[in-house]
């Protein structure tokens, strides 16, 4: 078993790149996670990783490894998993990332207490991208095309997202008809929480014109704050359907340069690719799939 625990300790060093990051998640120190990897490579004869007093990185052998190590991990963990948690409900922590969007998930979360009152939930809500793996995330969900390879993704659905105002300001300020009119309104924006970065407003527009610049009146980091600032009569904001699908109806919101407004987005649920999903993952990711986007999941 000790070969084993080698093998554990090498794959949380590579996912991490931090001796003291994989000591923290596993419970030892840091010093006890070099031994280990240094013991692994002399029993292995080959270096696994270069090291420098700021990173630590894989060697091309060590990249080799990995792969076939996370294979054996995962085999193990799910012959367990077959052998001692088959006839038994998911139960346990589970903690879970996810966006700020409370009208996409709070309603789905509910159902999914209901029907494992064993899973005790911990969720964070953040639009900042998380380290899954360092931070000691069970699963995540996110937006935009998975890049991280050290995550297995399932696709929960696509959503459209429009340009809205309250009949209020609309009465107030006139209703834009062509894309340029925004020049002359106040718009409400959102800033990517890692980069920095405003969100562009995606508009249909004929080949060869140039970007059209959009007025910045507010800036925040949330649905939330757009929609309720939306609601008040306050300005233009471009937000997800599934977060204005009651205003729309109740009209106290109405969709404005619907021909010109273009953005979709895709929802993704994640987990560590070097692990076997858990039975209590398992019931979270199929249950996000089967009700987040009843209609569009694939």
């Amino acid at each position: 078993m000790e070969s084993l625990s080698g093998f554990v300790v090498f794959v949380q060093v590579a996912e991490t790149r931090s001796f003291v990051a994989a000591g923290r998640l596993l419970g030892i120190s840091a010093s006890a996670v070099g031994k280990s990897v240094v013991r692994l490579e002399e029993k292995l004869g080959v270096r696994l990783f270069h090291r420098s007093t700021r990173s630590v990185t894989l060697t091309a052998e060590g990249a080799l490894f990995l792969e076939r190590s996370r294979r054996i991990l995962a085999e193990i963990e799910a012959a367990e998993l077959e052998l001692s948690q088959a006839s038994t409900a998911p139960r346990g922590r589970l903690r879970v990332s996810l966006p700020m969007v409370s009208a996409l998930v709070l309603p789905v979360l509910g159902d999914f207490m209901r029907q494992y009152p064993e899973i005790e939930l911990d969720l964070d809500f953040t639009d900042r991208m998380v380290d899954v793996i360092e931070e000691g995330f069970d699963a995540v969900v996110r937006t935009g095309e998975p890049m991280d390879s050290r995550l297995t993704a399932r696709r929960l659905g696509e959503f459209r997202s429009h340009l809205v105002a309250s009949p209020a300001y609309l009465a107030r300020r006139g209703t834009p008809t062509v894309p340029a009119d925004l020049q002359q309104h106040t718009c409400l924006h959102y800033r990517f929480p890692n980069s920095g970065k405003l969100e562009p407003w995606t508009l249909r527009q004929i080949p060869g014109e140039p970007e059209l610049p959009i007025p910045t009146s507010m800036v925040c980091n949330n649905i939330e704050t757009r929609l309720c600032f939306a609601l008040q009569g306050l300005g233009i904001a471009y937000l997800p359907e599934f977060a204005i699908r009651e205003p729309l109806a109740n009209g106290r919101l109405q969709p404005i340069l619907a021909t010109y407004a273009q953005r979709t987005g895709v929802f993704y649920v994640l987990w560590p690719a070097s692990k076997h999903p858990s039975p209590k993952v398992r019931a979270l990711v199929d249950f996000l799939c089967a009700n987040v986007f009843p209609v569009t999941k694939t």
